[in-house]
């Protein structure tokens, strides 16, 4: 990435992509052109999308978002609750690929 084109890149771009999901199923859809990424709650699809192109330079062809309620969990004995989480799903246009194991 061009010193140029970090400038471009904001902060908040960074904040949207907290990181990537590591699964199985996630995994299947790389096969496919799809990665997974936990995002904050109030993040949007069009916000999604442009946090994807700009901090990896690839062309975005879809964004599907859902939200994975918390489970209910004994924590030392007292219920607890897990935290609610919310995941997008960006499917990447055909040849182009983000190699999430080298991080952000």
């Amino acid at each position: 990435m061009s010193k140029a084109k970090k400038v471009e890149v904001a902060e908040w771009m960074y904040e949207i992509i907290r990181s990537p999901v590591i699964t199985e199923k996630a995994t299947l859809g790389s096969e496919h052109g799809q990665v997974t990424f936990r995002v904050p709650m109030s993040a949007t699809k069009p916000s999604i999308k442009q946090a994807v192109e700009a901090v990896f330079e690839v062309e975005v062809v879809k964004v599907n978002t859902l939200i994975q309620n918390g489970k209910t969990k004994r924590f030392r004995g007292h219920m607890g609750k897990r935290n609610d989480t919310k995941k997008a799903m960006v499917t990447l246009k055909d040849g182009k690929a983000i190699d999430i194991t080298t991080g952000v």
